[in-house]
């Protein structure tokens, strides 16, 4: 609250001074107050907007520099790079587009600033110039557009699979829960109003009445086998959530009342991904910047930071709340062997209602 009144009085301060200036200023009989521009002040501005442009683009070349690193790591799901050719391209024809445009936009309002002697030219029309500049526009877009609903299809299409897995993801305020369909590949039934029976033990409200509900695994860390498809689906308990794997390129809703789904291949394991290069960067990064952070909590007596080590992460990307910030689980992509051995020491829900 201090803060906030403290900019606010600057803000205030700031607005009399720029008052009293005008007042000044507007005093002065012999200053021209004339609010039609001039030379001098076509002058001006032609020169601020190309001073404009080399900042822009100063800024934009040290913004590669000092960030160009934060960004993801290779996908490490089957659709991943498909997702991540359709994201460079469209970069690519943003950002080619915008450095050309901007510098047309700085240059030629230097350029043809306003200078004693010049004359504007009166340029009407010109066909040719408006079919390019119509045309290629949407050339490009349309290719955009169709690449897109392709790539859109592709990664969203869920066709039945008797060899995937069924995992549900279970999003509630500020946790997720994950479960397994079990030996017979089906989800039981589940709804909110069995999420009291047997004295709370059922996590996600699994209906007992469901014989397929009964070989169910409920967990609250994410284990997925390499090279198997995963198909999710994903509800709510309570507000809307969703669910964000971000390494995986994987997003969805988790709707109040219904049912969403999502289905992707992971294609690498934790360790692997552990020992990528650009990984190990990135972690060193994050345990320099730890390092610094704990000498002041040291300092003020508090315990150090712990060093940082790679996982996956499930996160909700709906702010559902004031602990949205933590709502995350672990997830852990292993081989299918040690997927096996970690899913047969797991109580199924038969099991665990006793």
């Amino acid at each position: 609250m201090t803060a906030i009144l403290t900019l606010t009085v600057l803000v205030l301060i700031a607005i009399s001074l720029w008052q009293v200036a005008k007042i000044f200023e507007m005093s002065q009989s012999k200053v021209d107050n004339s609010q039609v521009a001039n030379d001098r002040d076509n002058d001006t501005q032609g020169k601020l907007m190309f001073a404009f442009l080399a900042f822009l683009y100063t800024l934009t070349l040290f913004s590669f520099w000092k960030w160009g690193d934060v960004l993801l790591p290779a996908a490490a799901s089957e659709h991943g790079s498909d997702y991540d050719n359709l994201m460079w391209i469209s970069f690519a024809l943003i950002f080619f587009v915008q450095t050309v445009t901007q510098a047309l936009l700085h240059y030629f309002s230097f350029k043809y600033r306003g200078e004693p002697g010049k004359k504007a030219l009166f340029y009407a029309d010109n066909n040719r110039l408006e079919a390019i500049w119509t045309i290629i526009p949407v050339i490009t877009l349309a290719g955009l557009i169709l690449y897109g609903l392709y790539t859109w299809n592709n990664i969203m299409t869920v066709e039945e699979n008797d060899e995937a897995l069924v995992v549900e993801l279970y999003a509630q305020q500020f946790n997720w829960k994950a479960r397994y369909s079990g030996e017979d590949g089906v989800l039981g039934d589940a709804n909110v109003r069995f999420l009291q029976d047997f004295d709370g033990k059922n996590l996600v409200g699994i209906d007992a009445t469901d014989p397929n509900g009964l070989d169910d695994v409920v967990t609250q860390e994410l284990h997925l086998p390499v090279g198997r498809e995963i198909i999710f689906k994903m509800r709510s308990q309570d507000v809307l959530h969703s669910a964000y794997m971000p390494h995986f390129r994987a997003q969805m809703n988790c709707v109040p009342g219904m049912i969403t789904e999502f289905a992707f291949t992971p294609i690498t394991t934790t360790e692997d991904m552990r020992r990528d290069p650009d990984v190990i960067a990135k972690v060193n990064k994050i345990n320099k910047i730890r390092v610094e952070n704990s000498k002041e909590l040291v300092a003020n007596g508090e315990e150090a930071l712990e060093p940082y080590t790679f996982d996956y992460i499930l996160l909700c990307n709906k702010i559902c709340g004031a602990s949205h910030y933590n709502m995350q689980m672990k997830i852990i992509v292993e081989t299918p062997e040690e997927y096996e051995a970690w899913m047969s020491q797991q109580q199924t829900f038969a099991q665990v209602i006793q």
